[in-house]
Order: structure tokens, then sequence, then C-alpha cells
């Protein structure tokens, strides 16, 4: 029996709120309706008083959350979809993202959100907005492109005393799968992983476009091209050292993303590759 994307989102928050009486769940509606796209599905059921239907106002929701942070609690925020996070930008980058480095007190908040193009979304309901918050000191931005990184990141924004924006991708809900949920270990944010060795060429990509350069990937191969794909797994922190590792390797670099190309993440990658002088990298693994 294999398990989606979806539900190991779902899976991840039920743990987070069997094993800890501070986490609660935030949105709208989220308590008996399950979701827009059934991510607490039961969950109000499972644990009464502790899924909780918020108003229409992005705005009010995330305000409620950072009072409830900072005096102890772990809540999680369901945007409904990525694009209506604007509408609570001042809470989340000028409260949530700034209140530690204002106090010195922890604001440990998740603010889920359902991002990037799925067929019949639409302009208001499509967007990857990771680039954006990245850019704001305070918080850590998680982009997972598989199942076991959906879980296990997860549980780790959830246990992180910042505020952390989960952007999971709605294409990849219910069509990529695993057969087990992984074991946490509490270590993977901020660590990229090797999707697949290679020595030709490095393509870093992060969320769905991982599973694209994957398809490329496997398709090169067929002329004897071997693409070494880098999954960022979260895109703030920033693996650097990985990506220049591998760079190191292949001597050339592409960089694959569905959000917009000015200002995004490929282009904070490719900065930094150029910035520490790849080629010096490449001398020295070549001896």
């Amino acid at each position: 029996m294999s398990i989606t994307y979806l539900e190991a989102i779902r899976e991840a928050q039920a743990k987070a709120l069997r094993d800890d009486p501070r986490v609660y769940i935030y949105g709208q509606d989220v308590a008996d309706f399950g979701g827009a796209f059934k991510a607490t599905k039961n969950l109000a059921k499972e644990f009464p008083g502790r899924v909780l239907d918020s108003p229409i106002s992005e705005d009010a929701m995330v305000g409620s959350v950072v009072g409830a942070a900072i005096e102890g609690m772990r809540p999680i925020v369901e945007m409904q979809f990525s694009d209506f996070s604007s509408v609570a930008f001042n809470q989340i980058v000028n409260q949530a993202a700034a209140f530690y480095w204002r106090t010195n007190v922890p604001c440990p908040i998740t603010i889920r959100m359902p991002s990037g193009g799925n067929p019949g979304s639409g302009p208001f309901h499509s967007q990857t907005l990771e680039s954006v918050y990245a850019h704001f000191p305070g918080l850590i931005v998680m982009t997972p492109a598989t199942v076991e990184d959906a879980y296990e990141l997860l549980l780790e924004a959830i246990a992180i005393d910042d505020p952390v924006i989960f952007c999971e991708h709605k294409f990849l809900y219910n069509r990529v799968k695993a057969e087990k949920l992984p074991e946490p270990n509490g270590q993977t944010t901020g660590k990229a992983r090797i999707a697949r060795p290679g020595r030709d060429l490095t393509v870093v990509s992060y969320s769905a476009t991982v599973h694209d350069a994957l398809v490329a990937a496997q398709e090169l191969s067929r002329f004897g091209i071997q693409i070494e794909v880098v999954d960022l797994r979260t895109v703030k922190p920033l693996d650097t050292e990985t990506v220049l590792a591998s760079v190191a390797n292949t001597g050339r670099l592409l960089c694959v993303g569905e959000s917009w190309p000015w200002g995004g993440v490929n282009a904070e990658v490719i900065a930094r590759v150029a910035n520490k002088d790849f080629i010096c990298w490449i001398r020295l693994r070549n001896g």
C-alpha cells in the first residue's frame, strides 16, 4: 500500500498533534470540511478542539497564531492557496519574521502554503511565492518534492522555533507516492539531496520541477549524457555547499524552477555559484 504526498502531510500533522499538546491547526474550513485539499481530513474528530476553523481573513489568522506562538503554542496555519497569503503579508514579514530579533522571544509558527500550478487553478490560485518569503530575515522556507520530505520536513517545521513557510506543491498532492513514511531524524532542513548522480551537468531544482528534471535526465541518459539532479529541499536556508560540490564535479550548471525568473531562487543559486568561483572548486576536486 502506497502513501501520497497529501497523505504524508496529513500524517505529519496528526503525529505532531499526538506528540505535542502545544500544537493546533487553524485555517479556513480545516475542521469538519477537512481543508480545501483535505489535508486535515478527520483530524478534528481525532483531536477535538485543536483543529479550528478561522474567519475568512488571512490577516487575522496569522495575527492570531503569532500571539499564540509567543505565549508557548506551536500553531499550524493552512492557507487555502499560497496566493492568499499576500493578505497576511504584514503579519508574516513584519511580525512573525522579525519578532525574535526584536524581543529574543521565539515565534514558532508553521504556515502551510499550497503552491504552484495545477490544471484548472487559474491566475489567483497558482503562484509560487517561496522566493518572496525567502527574501525576509527570520523566515525558513521549505519546498519538499517527495512524499518522504513532505512528511519529515513538516515535522521539523513544527518543531523549529522560527516561523516556517511550508510550500507544498498542489500538483504533487495525489501524483507522487511512496511505499512508506520515513522515521524522522530532524536533520533534513537546510540540506539538499542528490536526487540522481551524474557527471556531465548539474541541474538544481526544488519542489515539483525536481520530477521534471529527473524525467529529462532519464531521457538524456539514452544518449550517454549523465545529469546530476540536486533537490534543494529548502530554499532558505539554501545548501550552497552541496550545489558547489556538484558543480565542481560536472563543471556545468542549469537551474530549473517554476517561479518567476527575476529575483527568484534560480537567480540566487547562480549568483552564489558565480560568487564562490566554482572554477577553483573544479581544480581542487580534480587535483
